[in-house]
């Protein structure tokens, strides 16, 4: 699935308040008379968007695969599109059975903001180092506790992170972060701390030594949600090759 979540509480169901969960399961509904609840393979937070979240459900329907995109498409508001749709086995796990999530941060970094852009970077006027940046982001790679990153630390902390990479297009600065899962706001946390490294506000080896503490919450402050998009979440063996054009 694909989403702008601008308007979004974020992907997870809520009481009174609009997500993208609450939206495809009224899609749903009307599509098939069921009520489904769906799991989604990362939850992604107010403002956050993604271009390959993955979602399932189990459903009595038996709608050709087609009919499944273009029906629910339908349904759903323009801000939200399904994809691509798979049949997979009963045993199929949307969460567990990942092997990665990948997340892309855009900066905007020139002197003056983009109206067009403003729903999907966060604005920087100030020139970054993206030099020093990049030597901060070699203490992310691997398997290390996070909780730096993150005030939220039940059910651990340690995560393998596979890549953390840092390139300029023009103005924007793009961060690409993937691994086997995150701790909430780790990625905007990461960012947080990467822009301070960047602006001259902290020496690489200080982000390295914070990163490496075992504090809760010492990296930061987070970015604003409207920079962060899910990129990909990635399985073995998947998707099957009868996907859906």
């Amino acid at each position: 699935m694909e989403y702008d979540g601008s308007r979004y509480h974020g992907s997870q169901y809520q009481d009174n308040a609009l997500t993208i969960q609450g939206e495809t399961e009224i899609a749903l509904k009307k599509l098939t008379g069921e009520d489904i609840r769906i799991a989604a393979a990362s939850r992604t937070d107010a403002g956050v968007h993604a271009k390959g979240q993955v979602v399932s459900f189990k459903t009595n329907s038996s709608f050709p695969l087609e009919t499944w995109v273009n029906a629910l498409n339908f349904y759903l508001p323009p801000d939200i599109a399904v994809r691509a749709a798979y049949e997979v086995d009963t045993g199929f796990d949307v969460r567990h059975d990942a092997l990665s999530r990948e997340y892309r941060y855009t900066i905007l970094n020139r002197p003056t903001r983009s109206p067009l852009m403003r729903r999907f970077v966060h604005s920087v006027p100030q020139a970054l180092d993206l030099g020093a940046m990049t030597r901060a982001c070699g203490v992310l790679i691997g398997e290390h506790d996070f909780a730096p990153f993150s005030t939220v630390t039940s059910g651990g902390t340690h995560r393998r992170v596979f890549k953390a990479e840092l390139r300029r297009d023009g103005d924007l600065v793009v961060f690409d972060m993937e691994a086997n899962s995150f701790l909430p706001h780790q990625v905007r946390n990461t960012v947080g701390g990467l822009i301070r490294v960047g602006l001259g506000k902290m020496e690489v080896e200080t982000f390295e030594a914070l990163a490496r503490s075992g504090h809760p919450g010492t990296v930061g402050p987070a970015v604003p949600a409207q920079g962060l998009c899910l990129m990909k979440v990635s399985y073995p063996d998947f998707p099957p090759a009868y996907e859906v054009k």
